[in-house]
């Protein structure tokens, strides 16, 4: 089975603020948690970090995989939304 790509809003107070050793323990925490899922349903591609939530970007067989990640790491899945398709500039011809 394939897997789709979601964007995951996490409402995080004050992440914005961490240092690079906490986002480092963050990661940790989320990789810990993905090995426990396995590769085969759930990757982590990127975050983005603003002041008070994270949107990350994960590969995954469905939202239960996220919300399994979520509980198992301790980060909120507050919105998780599937990806359809991507555009960006050179999409216009």
């Amino acid at each position: 089975m394939a897997l789709k790509k979601y964007i995951i809003e996490r409402d995080i107070p004050k992440v914005g603020a961490m240092n690079a050793g906490e986002l480092s323990g963050a990661a940790a925490t989320s990789n810990d948690a993905l090995c426990k899922i396995g590769a085969a349903d759930i990757q982590w591609v990127e975050s983005y970090v603003a002041d008070d939530k994270t949107f990350c970007v994960y590969l995954a067989r469905d939202e239960d995989a996220i919300r399994k990640h979520a509980e198992l790491s301790g980060f909120p899945a507050t919105k998780i939304t599937e990806i359809r398709t991507m555009i960006d500039p050179s999409t216009a011809k």
